[in-house]
This record gives structure tokens, C-alpha cells and sequence, in this order.
């Protein structure tokens, strides 16, 4: 039994594997021949390998730049990350995680058939994450392993059917289409971001119409300006650490302000490979989702990681990451002001939603909207994670925890109600439950009507065409419709 589900966990977590298998699915269900199944298959499969070899890229150029961090400002406490969070609940855990995990996927599928919300989510690392996150809140408070599995695979499959939906409306402005959704736990800030951006910000004036003076523009490649941009920030921290520290921990012995230009040019190398295989990706995986929403999940969207809205704003980007750590050094240092639990900017959390709120801020509101909604993300991402630790049991004692606005969220929810017993988190996952179909009945009824109205006024604008054009026609003033072409055809002269 546990040789199966680590073979499980081994696929399902490989997001490529993943978007591999989705895509030759599609392509089956559209009976292309095996040359176009193939081809399709294999690139998207090498794609998103392209896109995780660049977010490990940016990944190993930002983890050394958060320890030199602490060591430059003497700070200490908790860092949001992910991985380093997860590797210890799955050590614990994993047997749980996994079926939470696998069985989560299915409800969501199953959602996404029968209800309104038509977003499979394809993004399996953080999936991956969440459901260690269900597991460890269930089980360090009491509930059994097979009840663990049942009500997390619902509050899992739940959670990533409605989590691409808070960002679907902002989604449509950024990429002009409805045909791929945003799947990551940190969405819950990426869609206060655009909501910030809406009421805050200013559409007018976009990050991608920066005006750059001439003698300037080679600040006009993105890859430059992300490069430059780190590049100051890397050597400034570098020199308030110290050659010392840099040299003896992190450098391995190279020159320290050489090895903080080498970190920016890896972060930058980074970004650029993820907007490549990102390219890729959609070039592949909408056309062969094509088969999957015509056979299986009908109008299906593939909710895809946060990468995939970089290209449509590179400079949103940048200035998105640095708004949100921005945001999460305000944070840091309110909680510094008033004591306790110190959350440390977590460097990769800040640049992979922090960008991503940039993008979806620029396209609600602008540039005012990039900064301020990914500041707000910051901010979220700084406080939110002290919501969950109370309920991580042994592994909330732990140096790290985790990092994204959905943990937080949903890990409070679920946390808050284990506090009342088991019977609560029992009514809570049904609650929501029922509300996704309910939900779903109301957006439908909304879409009709909107349907019907649209299809009124189209009847109406072509009525009166016809009422006006009879009256100028015939000029007996009898034509067939009333109102205004029935006046005008009678002021009409007989001929």
C-alpha cells in the first residue's frame, strides 16, 4: 500500500508529469494522429520543465539573499517557505497528504463538472502543499487518519475549485480572454490586489508604458532592467553583511561583490527561462485542453501557476516583487514594534505572488494599482501566517511555516474550527460545500440573465431599424412598428 502511494505522490507532485498527462489526454479525446499527439505531449512536458528549471533559478539566487538579509539586519524569527515547511510535515504525514492530495484532485474535477466553476487545477507542487498543511491542522488535533483523508480530500478539492475563481475576473483583463485560469495558494492576495487595484489605482497609466529617456533605453529590455534592478539591491545588502560573512558562508570563498552581481544575473536568467517555457506551455496546453472541455468537463479551464501571467506585464513583474517585500518589511516591522512571533520576508513567497499581484494590479488599476496591490499582498503574507501556526502542533515549533495568503486563509478556517471540536469542521467543509453548488446556481442565473437582456436589446435596436427604415420607405406613415419611426414616417410627404 505505501509503494503505491509513494508512486502516486512521486507523479502527482511533478507538475509537469501533470501537464504532460493533461495534454495527451486532450489531444486523445481529439483524435489527432499520433504524430500531433506526440509532439504536443512531449513540448508540453519539456516546457513546463523550462518554466521549473527558471523558477529553481530564481529560486537558488533569492535563498542566500534572505540569509544574508538576516545577518545584515540581525533579524530573527519565523520564514515563510514552502519547501522547508513541507519537507518536515511529509515526513510525519505523507502517507496522509498523499490521498488527501490525490482524492482532493477528484473532488475538484467533480466540481468542475457539475458546477459553474470550470477550473482544474494543474499547478501540483502547491496542491501538493496545501494538502500537507489539511493533513498536519487534522491530525495534530485529534482526528483519525481515514477522517483526515475523507474531510481533507473535500476541504482540498473545495479549496482549489474556488481558489482560480477569486481571481478569474482580473484574470480576463490581464490576458483579454477567459480560456486559462491562476492556480496557486497565494491567489487570495493576488485577487485583493486587483481589488485594491480597482479602487485605488488608475488605469491611464500602466507599468508598461514607463517612459524611458533615450540615453536610457537599454532600461527597455526587461531582462536588463530586471538584472540592473537586483543587481543594486543584491550589492547593497552584500555590503552591509559584510565580505566576511558572504565570503566565509554563502560565496564560497569568490569575491563577495562579484558573487552579488552573479546572483543577479542568475535571478535574471531565471525570470527570462520562465517566460520561455511559459510560452511554450500555452502554446501547448490550451489547444489540447480543447479535449478535455469538449469530452470530459465542459468550457473546462486549466488553472496554471503563477508564472503564466508574467509575460502579458514584464514590468509589473519587478515592480510587484519589490512592492510586496516592501509590503512584508512594514509588516516585519510592526511586528517587531509590538513583540512576539517575528514573520521574516520569505524572498521567493514575496517574488512569486508579489509579481504576480503587480500584473493583476497594473491591469485593475495601473501603475498605483501594481504597487499598492502588491504591497497589500505583502502585507497579507507577513501577518497571515501567524494565523496558522497555533494549529501546526510540533511543526508549528518549527523555524518556518507557511508562506501564501490561501494557507493562510483556509489554514485559519479549518484551524479555528478544530478549536471547536470535530463536529465543526465537519459543518464548516459541508457549509462550503453546499455553497459551491449554490454559488454556482446563482452564477448561473446571473449569466441568463445577462443573456437575455443582451439578446432584448439586440431585438429592440433591430426593431427600431426596421420601424425607421419602413416609415423613409414607404412614406404612408403605416409602418409596421410604433414610436419613433411611426412619427417619422408620417412627417413624411406622400410621393
Amino acid at each position: 500500500m505505501n509503494s503505491v502511494l509513494n508512486t502516486l505522490l512521486d507523479i502527482f507532485r511533478e507538475p509537469s508529469v501533470i501537464i504532460g498527462l493533461i495534454a495527451l489526454l486532450g489531444l486523445v479525446l481529439q483524435r489527432k494522429s499520433l504524430s500531433d499527439t506526440l509532439k504536443g505531449t512531449i513540448k508540453a512536458f519539456v516546457g513546463f520543465l523550462v518554466l521549473a528549471a527558471g523558477a529553481g533559478v530564481v529560486s537558488d539566487a533569492l535563498t542566500p539573499f534572505g540569509d544574508m538579509f538576516q545577518h545584515a539586519f540581525g533579524v530573527q524569527g519565523v520564514v515563510p517557505n514552502n519547501e522547508a515547511i513541507v519537507g518536515k510535515v511529509l515526513t510525519d504525514y505523507g502517507s496522509q497528504a498523499a490521498l488527501i492530495f490525490f482524492f482532493g484532485m477528484v473532488v475538484n474535477v467533480l466540481l468542475a463538472r457539475f458546477t459553474r466553476f470550470k477550473f482544474i487545477y494543474m499547478s501540483g507542487h502547491v496542491a501538493l502543499y496545501l494538502s500537507a498543511m489539511i493533513a498536519v491542522i487534522l491530525i495534530a488535533n485529534g482526528f483519525s487518519a481515514w477522517q483526515a483523508v475523507l474531510w481533507g480530500a473535500l476541504a482540498q478539492g473545495i479549496v482549489t475549485t474556488l481558489s482560480p475563481a477569486l481571481v478569474q475576473p482580473w484574470m480576463r483583463r490581464v490576458t483579454k480572454q477567459d480560456n486559462v485560469a491562476l492556480g496557486h495558494t497565494g491567489n487570495f492576495g493576488i485577487a485583493t490586489s486587483g481589488l485594491v487595484g480597482k479602487y485605488l489605482g488608475d488605469t491611464r497609466k500602466s507599468t508598461e508604458d514607463l517612459k524611458i529617456p533615450k540615453n536610457l533605453g537599454f532600461l527597455r529590455d526587461t531582462t536588463v532592467v530586471i538584472a540592473v534592478s537586483m543587481g543594486v539591491i543584491y550589492l547593497l545588502v552584500t555590503l552591509i553583511a559584510g565580505a566576511g560573512y558572504v565570503e566565509d558562508k554563502l560565496s564560497g570563498g569568490q569575491w563577495f561583490l562579484l558573487w552579488a552581481v552573479m546572483q543577479a544575473g542568475k535571478f535574471s536568467a531565471g525570470v527570462f527561462i520562465i517566460l520561455a517555457g511559459v510560452r511554450v506551455v500555452l502554446a501547448e496546453i490550451i489547444p489540447a485542453f480543447k479535449g478535455i472541455s469538449e469530452k470530459l468537463v465542459p468550457n473546462a479551464k486549466p488553472a496554471l501557476d503563477v508564472p503564466i501571467v508574467f509575460t502579458f506585464a514584464p514590468n509589473a513583474v519587478l515592480i510587484g516583487f519589490l512592492a510586496s517585500f516592501v509590503g512584508g518589511l512594514i509588516g516585519m516591522g510592526v511586528l517587531v514594534a509590538v513583540g512576539g512571533t517575528i514573520i521574516i520576508p520569505g524572498i521567493v513567497a514575496h517574488f512569486m505572488t508579489g509579481a504576480a499581484s503587480g500584473v493583476i494590479g497594473n491591469a485593475t488599476g495601473g501603475r498605483r494599482g501594481a504597487v499598492l496591490g502588491a504591497m497589500t499582498n505583502g502585507l497579507m503574507i507577513t501577518f497571515l501566517p501567524l494565523l496558522v501556526l497555533p494549529f501546526l502542533g510540533d511543526v508549528g515549533l518549527a523555524n518556518s511555516t507557511f508562506s501564501d495568503a490561501d494557507f493562510g486563509v483556509s489554514g485559519f478556517l479549518l484551524g479555528s474550527a478544530v478549536g471547536w471540536g470535530h463536529a465543526a469542521v465537519i459543518v464548516l467543509i459541508l457549509a462550503s460545500l453546499v455553497a459551491v453548488f449554490v454559488g454556482s446556481a446563482l452564477t448561473g442565473r446571473r449569466e441568463a440573465a445577462k443573456a437575455a437582456k443582451a439578446d432584448s436589446d439586440s431585438d429592440s435596436d433591430s426593431d427600431e431599424g426596421t420601424d425607421e427604415g419602413t416609415g423613409t420607405g414607404t412614406g404612408t406613415g403605416t409602418g409596421t412598428g410604433t414610436g419613433t419611426g411611426t412619427t417619422e414616417a408620417a412627417q413624411q410627404p406622400v410621393r
